[in-house]
């Protein structure tokens, strides 16, 4: 059987998310000059939380990601609706995930799917909430997981080729050889210039089945 411990977030995206964080805490802070007080309140928490986690600097400590979980938790109680609640829940989602937290972590990540107006924060959230199952050993729930992301993508959309392979990978984790197989071959159909194929066809090569 396959075995599985995801680091996440995954480093091929991991500049997508600190360009995202760019953005979104720009957003920040023109919400700082011309939204009212509550709205100023709301992104210096949430900023100043965000801070602790910044990957400009050397790697926060143990005790520095504690703190800004404290920290974003405690703003995510207070102001739920902000327009930084979204990005709020993915870091500390991160962090919970860091810390083998799971259940804490699939909640966050549930958050900013529900919330966010970024189709590529979406994206990871949702992927989120599948490597959280697979990392407690619940394959079962990570492929339910990974088929809810890809019904709200298309080939082509940013993450929907990992969440494919994500998909198979937990489909032979659960044992659900045919339907893995059936995944492996839809990748090479919509994605045919993937750089990937090959990793596919070994993966169809493994359950003994054709491209």
């Amino acid at each position: 059987m396959l075995t599985f411990l995801p680091t996440w977030p995954p480093s091929r995206v991991t500049l997508g998310v600190i360009a995202g964080v760019i953005v979104l805490a720009g957003v920040g802070i023109g919400a700082w000059f011309w939204s009212d007080e509550q709205d100023r309140r709301a992104t210096a928490a949430y900023v100043q939380a965000i801070n602790q986690l910044s990957p400009s600097g050397p790697p926060p400590t143990a005790e520095a990601r504690a703190n800004a979980a404290r920290s974003l938790e405690t703003a995510l109680a207070r102001y739920p609706s902000a327009a930084m609640a979204p990005l709020g829940a993915y870091e500390l989602s991160n962090v919970r995930f860091g810390e083998r937290d799971w259940a804490r972590a699939r909640a966050a990540y549930e958050i900013t799917a529900a919330r966010s107006a970024s189709p590529t924060l979406r994206a990871l959230a949702r992927a989120g909430v599948g490597y959280a199952w697979e990392a407690e050993r619940n394959p079962a729930k990570a492929v339910e997981s990974y088929q809810a992301a890809l019904a709200s993508l298309k080939p082509g959309d940013f993450y929907y080729e990992d969440l494919l392979l994500d998909l198979a990978r937990a489909q032979e984790q659960v044992g659900k050889k045919d339907a893995a197989t059936d995944t492996y071959r839809r990748h090479l159909k919509e994605l045919p210039k993937s750089p990937r194929a090959e990793e596919v066809k070994a993966g169809l090569t493994r359950l003994g089945a054709s491209p």
